[in-house]
């Protein structure tokens, strides 16, 4: 089994829960890092949800700012991560992690 590190997903998070990424087939992942970075002059929410489970609950990221979270969730094959902002075009998301396989 080789062991791959990945950008799981890289994007601005947008008002409504959006599949971020999905686990290969006969895959698994290990969710390493997610950093949030409000790119607005506002206080931002973000939400992280990984196999259904709210990672990161309407966390609220200070104005211009950059949160990062160190972590290591496994996931299985099919199951998915979705990101969600409380505030359209304010909160950048980057997720990575590793894809053994």
């Amino acid at each position: 089994m080789a062991a791959t590190a990945r950008r799981l997903y890289k994007g601005t998070a947008g008002t409504t829960a959006t599949t971020a990424y999905t686990v290969p087939a006969s895959t698994t992942t290990i969710v390493k890092n997610i950093v949030l970075t409000n790119k607005t002059a506002s206080a931002a929410t973000a939400t992280i949800t990984i196999v259904g489970i709210e990672i990161v609950n309407n966390y609220s990221v200070n104005a211009n700012d950059t949160v990062v979270i160190d972590l290591s969730l496994v996931m299985q094959a099919a199951e998915t991560i979705t990101v969600q902002a409380g505030t359209a075009n304010a909160i950048n998301v980057y997720i990575s992690g590793v894809e053994v396989a």
